[in-house]
């Protein structure tokens, strides 16, 4: 496995355990606690916070000498975006036939949206094949997908359309170029190593830390992972056995872990004001909370 980086646990934590609930902001020195258990040191853990506040993910608020964090709405839109993939039952399947093809144009002075744009496609299975060109399999819900980004995209930045395969136009060279069929086999190997082993509930001082590794892992793999037929995959594709193995270890820890969290929570002070960085009020969210949509 890849390693698990600041920014995908806290995204796993958040997108697990509160995105759904009305927890409440969470103590900064719960989420350094959560993420020291897997390894990451507390000011990796700090300036992470930090980038997902400026980002729009995260607010920022104070209880005394206590800093805590609570997701923004923008922030719950792109978390329950990823939701019904993250917990749906075939996670690896394409979306419908065909081919979505999407090209876009954002000014150059926008670094930072365009970075959001990519990010996006590539959750959604886009790859790049040329000239800004973005292929994915399936028919890919992108209304839905953009819907977090929607009120920062300039008017028609983004041009998309639903293909299906010529005759004598084989797609079959443009898969192989855009995606590395075997690095995407080794990534479902390594996760399936990783965590198909009952020793791995004890990877970590808690199960709230394990489970926030194992999702941090799932949501890796299902970035790595996207969703082509069958008929590109070889023979004995992991995929099936990938889900399986996340299933089976996200049901041994869930008690333990949510016991954890429970207790996490009911520590958790009171907030008496709300504030930005340096005191200053938190900027409000960029945009609309998007409730997660059957596709």
């Amino acid at each position: 496995m890849r390693s698990r980086q600041p920014k995908q646990l806290l995204l796993a934590f958040f997108g697990e355990h509160v995105v759904d609930g009305a927890t409440g902001p969470i103590r900064a020195s719960a989420l350094i606690n959560v993420l020291e258990g897997a390894g990451v040191a507390a000011p990796a853990t700090r300036a992470t916070l930090d980038r997902l506040e400026h980002s729009g993910i995260l607010a920022r608020t104070r209880s005394g000498r206590e800093t805590l964090f609570s997701l923004t709405e923008h922030g719950t839109a792109v978390l329950r975006e990823a939701t019904y993939r993250v917990r749906g039952p075939r996670p690896f399947d394409p979306q419908g036939s065909g081919w979505t093809l999407v090209t876009f144009s954002i000014p150059e002075g926008q670094r930072e949206l365009r970075h959001r744009l990519r990010s996006t496609l590539t959750w959604e299975g886009f790859a790049p094949i040329r000239d800004g060109l973005w292929l994915a399999p399936g028919e890919v819900d992108l209304a839905g997908s953009l819907e977090p980004l929607r009120q920062d995209l300039p008017p028609h930045a983004v041009v998309a359309f639903h293909a299906r395969e010529l005759a004598g136009f084989p797609i079959g060279e443009s898969v192989r170029a855009a995606w590395d069929i075997e690095a995407i086999r080794r990534e479902h190997l390594a996760f399936i190593e990783v965590w198909a082993d009952p020793a791995a509930t004890a990877m970590a001082p808690s199960a709230l830390t394990v489970r926030t590794m194992l999702v941090a892992d799932w949501l890796a793999l299902l970035r790595a992972d996207p969703r082509l037929p069958a008929e590109f995959m070889g023979a004995e594709w992991p995929a099936t056995r990938s889900a399986e193995t996340y299933r089976r270890m996200h049901e041994r820890l869930a008690e333990a872990s949510a016991a954890e969290f429970a207790a996490l929570v009911a520590a958790r002070p009171a907030v008496s004001r709300r504030s930005g960085p340096a005191g200053r009020p938190s900027a409000p969210s960029r945009t609309r909370s998007a409730a997660a949509r059957p596709r």
